[in-house]
């Protein structure tokens, strides 16, 4: 829950594995790793997505334009910003739910629509609904695998580095064509 809360909105969790974080919750849930119900962990995990973009909007909100005279850091690299506002852009406020979906944009586009003063009714309920199709999805492939295949979490290392690979390589893929633009 501390990393999903993390990943939805705090400027440093934009390095955290969500989508594998959600995927295995899911597989282990009803096994022997996980004790608490399939739908306690469920709603504990939305809960945990909402409150961290929640915060997240709040950051931006409070900041204004902080981040974009932030000097760059290893952690802090403009052109995250710079590609969560194009992403925003191109697909304005269902960026908040199709977000979900992106490493490093789901954790900067809350902040982004603070820092353009979204209004907040409008944000909340985008949050809502982004946080739970993102947790309900990641979470219920892991559960629904887990249960077709009983001995696949015996596999639980290669199941996060391909998640990994999947969820990180469009976005990395995507900040290269965008570099290389910005290069012509």
């Amino acid at each position: 829950m501390i990393i999903v809360f993390a990943e939805s909105g705090l400027f440093l969790g934009f390095f955290l594995p969500g989508d594998s974080l959600l995927f295995v919750a899911g597989l282990m849930a009803d096994s022997k790793y996980l004790s608490p119900p399939v739908l306690v962990i469920w709603l504990l995990l939305i809960v945990a997505a909402v409150a961290g973009a929640q915060i997240g909007f709040w950051f931006g909100k409070s900041t204004g334009n902080y981040l974009e005279k932030r000097k760059e850091s290893i952690l802090y690299k403009r052109k995250y910003l710079e590609a969560t506002r194009d992403f925003y852009a191109k697909y304005g406020n269902s960026a908040l739910i199709l977000g979900r979906f992106l490493p490093i944009v789901r954790t900067f586009i809350p902040i982004l629509a603070g820092m353009v003063k979204m209004d907040f009714k409008k944000f909340a309920v985008l949050n809502i609904i982004g946080a739970s199709l993102w947790v309900s999805v990641m979470f219920f492939l892991g559960y629904g695998l887990g249960n077709l295949f009983p001995t696949i979490s015996e596999h639980i290392e290669l199941i996060v580095v391909f998640f990994i690979l999947v969820t990180t390589v469009p976005v990395w893929i995507t900040m290269r064509r965008q570099a290389n633009k910005v290069k012509e």
